[in-house]
């Protein structure tokens, strides 16, 4: 075994014992989450941000968010944003920004107007200071995170190994998941989304990391695995990620993480020459196989449930009324908050309390950041929204190496749509679209 297999090899199984002990004890969890600043801030110190150490670290902390929250790692709710946060900072009094950087200067700017409307907006009773943090922690952690990735230059495995630290404690997350979850047979009911499968925690947030986790482990299939052992590893994670997502019962993470495969797969097939043609058929019918084999081990293990619930039917075989499990009230109510104040919206978290009323006393946040961004920052908003869509767009006009842009853009809007901006990895990954990214080093250092 080489020395890189041999030590990705020793990463994976330390993240495998991460995930038993954070289950045997919990109290580590809090440990961990202040270990990962602690150690990643003096990484960053030392190395000086050299390579871009802050995206590592970041990105870990990204992959940690989820566990960190079902485990109350976190010592409050936004920590993993604020965290990203802070290393970009640090980023950026290393290396600086692009000067070209507009686009993010404008959207961060644009942000502001639905701020202060909501110091006038918001009632009297609520905490105005956490209202607003909770819905637009999510858009400043993509405006500085898109800042500092802006046109940065970086080699295409230095970003891999950036999505290996967002994977690898999705491992442990995994790990977790399985001791924490019970027979099933004892617990599935129902085709709803399932705490229980999911940590105890939100079944969509679970299932956004895990399907991004599946995306991250597959692509590493395909670009990364230098031996039959490798290769092996990563189809092995791929399955326990993709088998305890689907367990979720939460169909967005899940849907999202397939198309950004199916998105790579499609990519790579028209870049690759006809003499890699074969070798990618060969992984392409492998992915497909396995696939299918994860889909049909998690029917039976389901009862057949797990097919009724991606077919919108209850247990009973019944086709449910709704198809976006009721967020099409959310949808209309923030439609209508945009129709009454059409320019500057109602406010930053506005929106919640609006539903609130209507309701009868029921506290919805938004699942969608775009009906969101339409309701409490009105046309600003979507002028806000078509920056952040086409920039990555424009930018990879002069960025054709950068073969994860259109995946990356695919996980940041399917994500927004069913799960809002809740936890940082739409944000995070947003960023990365923003990347020059270069095959090898010597591609870098001739065109500077």
């Amino acid at each position: 075994m080489e020395i890189k297999d041999r030590n990705y090899f020793i990463l994976i199984v330390l993240h495998v014992f991460l995930g038993v002990f954070i289950f045997l004890i919990p109290g580590i969890s809090k440990i961990f989450s202040i270990a990962i600043i602690a150690v990643g801030f003096l990484y960053v110190l030392r190395t000086m941000n050299r390579e871009n150490n802050v995206l590592l670290v970041a990105g870990y902390i990204v992959g940690s968010e989820v566990m960190l929250r079902m485990t109350g790692g976190n010592f409050f709710y936004e920590f993993s944003k604020y965290g990203v946060i802070f290393f970009m900072l640090v980023g950026f009094y290393y290396s600086g920004f692009s000067k070209n950087a507009i686009p993010m200067w404008i959207f961060l700017l644009l942000l502001i107007p639905g701020i202060l409307i909501a110091t006038e907006t918001l009632n009297l009773s609520t905490n105005v200071r956490k209202a607003i943090l909770f819905n637009i922690s999510g858009p400043i952690c993509l405006g500085i995170s898109g800042l500092y990735c802006y046109n940065r230059k970086i080699t295409f495995d230095q970003l891999s190994n950036v999505l290996l630290a967002v994977g690898l404690p999705i491992v442990s997350t995994t790990v977790y998941l399985i001791f924490y979850t019970p027979d099933l047979k004892e617990i599935l009911v129902s085709t709803g989304s399932n705490f229980t499968t999911s940590g105890g925690f939100g079944p969509n947030q679970v299932s956004t990391i895990l399907g991004l986790g599946m995306f991250i482990f597959v692509s590493r299939l395909l670009l990364n695995s230098n031996s039959k052992l490798i290769f092996i590893v990563n189809l092995v994670i791929a399955f326990n990620i993709s088998y305890r997502g689907l367990l979720t019962f939460s169909r967005g993470g899940m849907i999202t993480g397939l198309v950004m495969i199916v998105t790579l797969l499609f990519f790579l097939y028209f870049l690759t020459k006809s003499s890699g043609k074969l070798k990618l058929n060969f992984l392409i019918i492998a992915l497909i196989l396995a696939s299918s084999f994860t889909w049909i081990y998690t029917t039976n293990e389901t009862g057949g449930l797990i097919n009724k619930r991606y077919a919108n039917q209850d247990a009973a075989g019944r086709t449910k009324e709704s198809q976006l499990s009721g967020r099409e009230q959310i949808f209309e109510s923030e439609f209508n908050a945009f129709l009454s104040n059409p320019i500057f919206g109602v406010g930053v978290g506005k929106g919640q309390e609006i539903r609130q009323v209507e309701t009868g006393g029921l506290v919805i946040a938004s699942h969608n950041e775009i009906t969101r961004m339409l309701a409490e920052h009105g046309l600003i908003g979507i002028i806000s929204l078509f920056i952040l869509f086409l920039t990555p767009f424009f930018l990879y006009l002069d960025n054709k190496q950068h073969i994860f842009v259109f995946c990356f853009v695919s996980f940041w809007l399917l994500t927004i749509n069913h799960a809002a901006m809740r936890i940082a990895a739409p944000a995070f990954i947003y960023a990365l679209s923003l990347l020059k990214v270069y095959f090898y080093e010597k591609d870098s250092l001739h065109r500077e």
